[in-house]
């Protein structure tokens, strides 16, 4: 997203500058607008230098930057360091280009006046709205360098979290490739080879008719291919990003053998940890779960806790609007039920989020071990199938010639 340098007038007449990061003009003049701030002067800023925006493409800021940067500026402020010092010193030293220059824009909007948690709100693509509150209670509460140290911890933690999930699914992935690769190479390499050695006379199997039409099209049209596969992928993926694909994909995920579990077990985890994370900062309960549930990474669960929300401020407790949901398993319902009557449901969330990342770390170790001979027999299969219905005729051929 673009950056724009405004110049503006805040709550107090003084004048603040700074910049502002927004997908569009219309779009940071709102976001000044909504921190009180008068505008006076707002310009983009070129950060392309004449080159092109495909090269200056923005990079990503990953987890593991984030927990590292609230590590250090935790330690940094209880070393008594200003907040700006440590925020452009950070930033000084940060290798993401990206993230550097949020952190030094941050720096100069802080020291131009601004509020810490205004400057972080800036750039919404870099940090969470769950960033966002526990910054914004470590500043009213006056203890930001345990918010950030509570923020790297959770962080680290779902970075970890978020490891395990790849590498239980990095493996059928690879071997799911290789044997797409695979089979297309035989039909545009092997078929017709073996195609040039069956008499024409010879009488064919239906399956061997198939991949020799499978792979003349394949050659000749692959084009149309090409197209199709595009077409199909982006339909799935545009389907996926509607709301109604996307609760019809986390069903499908938390019913899928083998992953559903730890994938629903990996979201159960993420919502905890974050949950007790904000509920520990001294936010509200339920500013606490609206927060809480669009970091858990699933559709269901964001809206079982936004009907969740709505029954609490009726009056009810907390587990039992979350137990109707049937996404949150017994022990999960009774362990809230129990924080929630003794006070200490932040430290039993805690628990809980340990006890399913424990869970999911071990099941992805031996998922990956029961997979592994499965996708070699699947591809063992594609490949015999293959062979064999192309030696099939050629068999036959020398059968019935009585070689």
């Amino acid at each position: 997203m673009p950056n724009f340098n405004y110049e503006c007038i805040n709550k107090q007449g003084e004048i603040v500058r700074g910049q502002v990061n927004s997908e569009n003009f219309s779009s940071a003049v709102e976001k000044l607008r909504k921190m009180e701030l008068s505008i006076i002067d707002i310009k983009e800023l070129d950060t392309t230098q004449g080159k092109s925006k495909i090269f200056s493409r923005e990079k990503k800021v990953s987890t593991g930057d984030l927990s590292m940067f609230s590590s250090q500026m935790s330690a940094m402020i209880n070393a008594g360091i200003p907040v700006t010092r440590a925020l452009f010193t950070i930033g000084q030293q940060t290798a993401n280009i990206t993230f550097k220059n949020a952190l030094i824009s941050i720096a100069q909007n802080v020291e131009s006046g601004m509020g810490l948690t205004d400057a972080f709100m800036l750039y919404p693509n870099i940090f969470s709205d769950l960033y966002i509150s526990m910054i914004h209670s470590g500043e009213i509460g006056g203890m930001l360098e345990e918010s950030l140290a509570r923020l790297a911890e959770q962080l680290q933690k779902e970075k970890i979290l978020k490891d395990n999930i790849k590498s239980a699914t990095f493996y059928p992935r690879m071997v799911a490739g290789f044997a797409l690769l695979l089979f297309v190479g035989m039909l545009v390499l092997l078929v017709p080879i073996f195609k040039g050695f069956i008499p024409m006379n010879a009488d064919i199997p239906a399956i061997t008719k198939a991949i020799f039409i499978l792979s003349d099209s394949v050659r000749t049209k692959w084009f149309i291919w090409v197209l199709i596969f595009a077409v199909i992928s982006f339909s799935i993926y545009l389907f996926i990003k509607s709301p109604l694909g996307r609760k019809f994909w986390d069903e499908v995920k938390f019913k899928m053998p083998a992953f559903g579990p730890i994938i629903h077990k990996s979201v159960l985890a993420r919502f905890s940890r974050t949950l007790s994370t904000l509920l520990e900062g001294g936010i509200p309960v339920i500013q606490a779960l609206e927060s809480a549930g669009p970091t858990s990474g699933s559709i269901l669960l964001v809206e079982a806790v936004e009907r969740a929300a709505r029954e609490i401020e009726e009056g009810k407790n907390i587990a039992e609007p979350l137990e109707k949901s049937r996404l949150f398993p017994p022990m999960m319902i009774q362990m809230i039920a129990v924080g929630e009557e003794t006070g200490s449901l932040s430290s039993l969330l805690d628990k809980i989020a340990g006890f399913y990342e424990e869970e999911v770390s071990t099941m992805t170790k031996g998922l990956t071990a029961v997979i592994e001979p499965i996708m070699l027999i699947i591809v063992g299969l594609i490949v015999g199938v293959m062979l064999v219905s192309l030696y099939l005729p050629i068999f036959t051929a020398i059968t019935q010639s009585g070689i």
